[in-house]
């Protein structure tokens, strides 16, 4: 065999909330992946080092898991009033293609500080001490996300004290507020609840019918009462990621409520749609004792929340399902409001299998529709490695 140069790509390996993923600059992708389409999403899965029919990902970046199979590439922004676009692609581990549908709320911690560093941002712009605020344009679905980032002798402060359960080491607290996160494109909003009710029947073959709030407030998402399925709502990755049979019942359930909401138009759209919706399950406060040994009591919270990404339990929480719990919670009759006890709020608290997490939504009632202004929730980011990436050329 000849020998074959790798392709050498400025990248940036960086934490995000309690997610992980490669960052690029646009102008440093190869011209032919500059561009949506099948060169950009061949080069990202050869960078993850997916499709691995053994699902470890080893021949790349990825980490075998939803949190950690994701790609971002940022660039200056071309829309008025935003000072960067950020595009999220999250990357099967098994199958080949990157699924764009959605956003990474977690990762939107992680790109006002990449383009600040980057030099993406207008320097006038950032104090030498201080917060910067970064108006991010989330071009997957047409949203505008504000970022507080702390800055400190001209560079952004990755370290400080703020805890967050699912992540190891303490970091500075960054804010995100998400505007009008609900369904819509350009930011003029859209049906928040899809089927036009705050609680359905879901009709299920193999489970039944259920009650299911569906949602789309962050990313579409569907949420049903745990005991309804048969579950606490204490449950950790182990008590469902090992089971096969488990996990194919919360994919059914996945794939007929997106098709109530009008996400596909046949069930066997689900398969290459992985990334949205989610499917979460609640229940009303319990205690129970966090992957990390942290104990957890029923005052400590308003509601548990487990919910499933790529088809695994999440370690966690993503950003953009605790927009939609959040979302949810205010409004009053939805199962997640339900579950905290009724009434309407302004945040909640809720328990998930690695700890807590607040989240905050301002929500009005207007001409017999609900709509939600804006969400908000602190989390932290930070540089892990950053160079270049290789990847073979011709992958």
């Amino acid at each position: 065999m000849s020998f074959q140069a790798q392709l050498r790509i400025p990248a940036t390996y960086m934490r995000g909330g309690t997610s992980k993923g490669v960052f690029f600059s646009l102008d440093d992708l190869p011209p032919e992946a500059q561009q949506p389409g099948r060169e950009r999403d061949a080069l990202l899965m050869r960078v993850i080092g997916s499709p691995d029919p053994y699902g470890k990902q080893i021949d790349g970046m990825g980490g075998a898991t939803s949190s950690t199979s994701k790609t971002v590439i940022v660039s200056p922004s071309r829309r008025p009033g935003h000072d960067i676009d950020y595009l999220f692609g999250q990357v099967s581990i098994d199958r080949p293609f990157v699924d764009w549908s959605g956003n990474c709320g977690n990762l939107s911690a992680a790109v006002g500080a990449f383009a600040i560093a980057k030099g993406l941002m207008p320097f006038e712009r950032l104090p030498e001490n201080g917060m910067a605020t970064v108006r991010i344009w989330q071009a997957n679905i047409g949203k505008t996300i504000i970022a507080e980032i702390p800055i400190r002798n001209g560079e952004v402060q990755e370290l400080g004290d703020f805890e967050l359960d699912g992540v190891t080491f303490p970091a500075a607290e960054i804010s995100l507020a998400f505007l009008d996160p609900a369904a819509g494109e350009e930011g003029e909003g859209g049906a928040m609840f899809p089927t036009g009710k705050v609680v359905d029947d879901l009709d299920v073959p193999g489970i039944g019918v259920i009650q299911a709030t569906m949602i789309d407030a962050g990313i579409p998402t569907i949420f049903v009462d745990a005991e309804s399925i048969g579950f606490k709502g204490t449950e950790l990755q182990d008590d469902i990621n090992g089971d096969a049979e488990i996990l194919k019942r919360f994919e059914s359930i996945r794939a007929h409520g997106a098709l109530r909401m009008g996400l596909i138009t046949s069930l066997d759209q689900a398969v290459a749609r992985q990334h949205t919706p989610k499917v979460a399950f609640v229940s009303k406060p319990q205690a129970y004792t966090s992957s990390s040994g942290k104990s957890v009591t029923p005052g400590d919270v308003d509601l548990l929340v487990r919910a499933l990404s790529m088809g695994k339990l999440h370690h966690a929480m993503m950003g953009t399902a605790a927009v939609a719990i959040g979302t949810a919670a205010a409004v009053p009759g939805t199962l997640v409001n339900t579950a905290a006890g009724g009434g309407q709020r302004e945040s909640v608290c809720f328990g998930h299998p690695s700890g807590t997490l607040r989240v905050g939504a301002s929500v009005e009632h207007v001409d017999g529709e609900w709509r939600v202004t804006r969400a908000v929730m602190s989390r932290s980011a930070r540089v892990l490695m950053e160079g270049v990436v290789c990847v073979p050329k011709t992958w």
